[in-house]
Formats: C-alpha cells, structure tokens, sequence
C-alpha cells in the first residue's frame, strides 16, 4: 500500500478523495446553520399563522369547540395561553409579553417558556385586556439529524474521489508511461522511437521534447560515426606512410642516401600525427571545461606580427604571399597568448593547405567598436553559404571536400571554435575581400573573468 501511494496515481487517488471528503465537510459545516435558521424561520411563520387563526375561533366558537382547538394546537407542540383582564390563565410566560397582549399589542418574540427556547406569538381580543398567546419550542435536534447523515456523504464522496482519481491518474499518467517507455528505448539504442503528439498541451509539450531529443541523438551520433570515420583516415594515412618505409628500411631496401629520405618522411608523418593527436585532446579538454588557460594582458598588434615572422618562412617563394596588416599603436586585450597563438597557426595552416602559389595571405588585426579583431584572409578558393553554416562543426567541410581539395583531419576549425568561445571571445567565417575565406576573431577589451 505504501508503493502504490508513491506513484502517481495513488497519489491522484489520495488527493481527489481527500478533496471530495473535506468538501463534503466544509458543505456540512455551512449547511447545518442554514439548515436551523430555515426550520426556525419556518416555525415562526407558521405560529403567526396559527395565532390568527386561533384568535378567530377562539372568538366565535363554543366552548367544546375551542377545547378542541387547544388540542388540536397542542398536537403541533404548541401552546395556547389565554389573557383576560391582564392575567394570564397558566403561568410559565415572560411578564412581559403578558403585559404587551393586555396592552393591546401584538408580540412576535423568542424568548424561554418554562425553561425552553421557544417562540412567542401574542394576539389581542376584542375586550378589557385579553388575548390570546402562543408559544412552540424552538427546533432542536437539526443540527444532530444533519451531522448524524453526514457519514453518507462522505462515504459517497470517499467513493467518487477513489473512482475520479483513477480515471485521472490514468489519464496524467498515459503519457508520461509513454515517455518512459521511449526514454528507455533510447537508453537501449533505438534512436527511432517516437511518440505521437496528442493528449493535453503538457502531454504534447512531453511528447515533443522526446521527439526532439530523439532526433538530436540521431543526429549527433551520425556525426561522431562520420567523424571518426573522418579522424581514423587522418590516422591511417600517415601510420601507413610510416609502417612502408619502416618495412623497407627492415628489409634493406632503403639505404644510405634513401635511408635520410625515409627517416625525414617518417619523422614528419609522426609530427603530423602527434598534431592530430593533440588536437584531439584539446578538442576533449575543452568540451569537458577543464583546459588551463593562462589569462595576462597581450597586445595583439605583437602577437599577430610575431606569428607573421613564423609564417612568413613557411610560405617561402612558392607559397601564398604573405602579408601583414598591425595598427599604429599597441592594441591590448586579456587573454591566453599561447592558446591565441593556436588558433592563428591553426587558421594558417588550413590556408597554406589550399591558397596556390603568389596568392595573398593577410593577417590583420584592429580595433572594433566593442572588441579587439583578428582577421586571417586569403585568395584561395574560399567556402560557399552552405559551407559557412557548417564551417566549426567537427569533420564538416572535411566530408565535403575530401577528394576534391586538401583536407586537414576535420578538427582544426572545430578547435579553433571552441577555444575562442573559452577566452570569452567570438570567431566566424565569412567571404574575403581577396576572394577566398575569412575568418575573423573578435576578443573583448574588457577585463572579465572567463570560467
């Protein structure tokens, strides 16, 4: 018993019969005071009644007709009291409304007859000081026959709350045993499972956030599948190149000049993969919040024109043409330089992968209106709308482009996104005025405490 009124529906089962009980209460509690004025009021009136119609006959009768008069009065428990000359026949009345009849006066009272609340109706006769009173005990007993049927109707109440709870609890419950049932689905694999939209606005709204967190696990787990598909290509390619000449080199098929070929080879298929490999687990610090960052104040203008000089070599004669575009004056922000600092070489990096010889790339960095801008812009062959609508997300623009044009491991971007997003800062992709991408990075002057 004490399980069933933990779920849902024996606490709906508890509640609607607490409901029903209490408001049979109340209704008692308001409708025994009702109860007693109406049976009280309706006494009264009915004396008023009696007492003109007692004081005609009383007046025109005989004798054994009036006697029977009084009994018949008496039969209703009323009382008949005859005044003449100012006394009154029987005693028991308050002298008062005695001294009112003798007056000549009508009385419509409630006072205590021989001890007992009861009402009191006077009348005046044609005479010297006469009239004619009756009296009927006021009701007792109501209250007691109201409360004494009360049992009833909480019975009936109890009963109905039980039978109105369950049909509710069915009903509040369906669907939420619905979303449980998907939830569970889900937690099994099944991304296919859906609820329909129907029931009540809270039911839609339940059905809906399942529906859509369905579709979003779908959606992100078709990512990471196109994702690793994407990052285990980047790391087979160079293991690949790197298991060949090591085979040649065991087997003495590379020696002496080709030997130092094969060695640099490897040496740089391994900085490529120990780059994919960092990347990887920047990547996984960054979405778990716990990458150290070092915040101190930088002035960009020095950090843009040192990584300048680094590329610059890079880029050589038969590279992209290199330029870099530094305000007059120093341009100081808050940040981590070294993670600023891999953001640019990895925005770099992707550009030299595809700009073609004499092609310009521009590194820039000024001040905007609310924030510090760094700029990256090249003349290579630059992304389509589509493409900047997708151009942080992990492996996007790598599945697009893997064949057509040189592809990176997918993560650059991604990274670059995210690293940004921790120093407080904002980058996006855009067209550039040299006709390929741009990508700018905007970091706030503002000192600010970054989580």
């Amino acid at each position: 018993m004490r399980d069933f009124f933990r779920t849902l529906t024996g606490r709906v089962v508890l509640v609607t019969a607490a409901t029903a009980v209490v408001a049979v209460i109340v209704t008692t509690l308001v409708a025994v005071p009702v109860a007693i004025r109406s049976v009280n009021t309706q006494i009264r009136a009915e004396l008023v009644e009696q007492s003109k119609i007692a004081v005609e006959l009383l007046t025109t009768e005989k004798q054994a007709a009036r006697e029977r008069i009084v009994m018949d009065l008496r039969g209703e428990d009323v009382e008949v009291y005859l005044v003449r000359r100012g006394v009154v026949d029987r005693s028991g009345l308050p002298p008062r409304v005695v001294q009112q009849v003798a007056s000549g006066s009508q009385v419509n009272t409630r006072a205590p007859v021989d001890g007992r609340p009861s009402f009191i109706v006077g009348q005046p006769l044609s005479g010297q000081r006469s009239g004619v009173i009756l009296t009927r005990p006021v009701a007792t007993g109501t209250a007691a026959r109201v409360l004494g049927s009360t049992w009833i109707a909480i019975l009936a109440g109890l009963l109905g709350g039980i039978l109105a709870g369950a049909l509710l609890a069915q009903f509040i419950a369906r669907p939420i045993r619905l979303a449980a049932g998907a939830a569970a689905r889900l937690s099994a694999g099944d991304r296919s499972v859906r609820i329909p939209l129907r029931g009540s606005a809270e039911a839609v709204d339940l059905a809906d956030a399942i529906n859509q967190l369905a579709t979003a696990l779908q959606i992100s787990e078709g990512r990471e599948r196109d994702f690793l598909l994407s990052v285990s290509h980047e790391l087979r390619t160079p293991l690949a190149t790197i298991r060949g000449y090591a085979e040649a080199l065991a087997d003495g098929v590379v020696v002496d000049e080709g030997a130092a070929k094969a060695g640099s080879t490897m040496l740089a298929e391994a900085e490529r993969l120990d780059r994919l490999i960092s990347d990887l687990l920047v990547l996984s610090r960054l979405e778990a919040a716990d990458l150290p960052l070092d915040v101190v104040g930088v002035d960009l203008a020095e950090l843009v024109r040192a990584a300048g000089d680094a590329w610059a070599a890079r880029c050589g004669p038969d590279g992209p043409l290199l330029r870099v575009q530094l305000p007059a004056t120093p341009l100081m922000v808050e940040t981590d330089p070294g993670r600023i600092r891999q953001v640019l070489d990895g925005l770099c990096e992707n550009a030299l992968r595809v700009v073609p010889a004499g092609a310009p790339l521009v590194l820039a960095v000024h001040a905007g209106p609310d924030a510090a801008v760094i700029e990256v812009r090249d003349g290579g062959p630059g992304f389509t709308d589509e493409d900047l609508e997708v151009a942080f997300q992990r492996g996007a623009l790598n599945r697009r482009y893997r064949g057509i044009r040189k592809v990176g491991s997918g993560l650059g971007l991604a990274l670059a996104a995210r690293l940004v997003a921790r120093l407080g800062g904002r980058i996006t992709a855009g067209h550039a005025p040299e006709g390929g991408a741009m990508f700018t990075v905007e970091l706030p002057y503002a000192s600010r405490t970054l989580p």
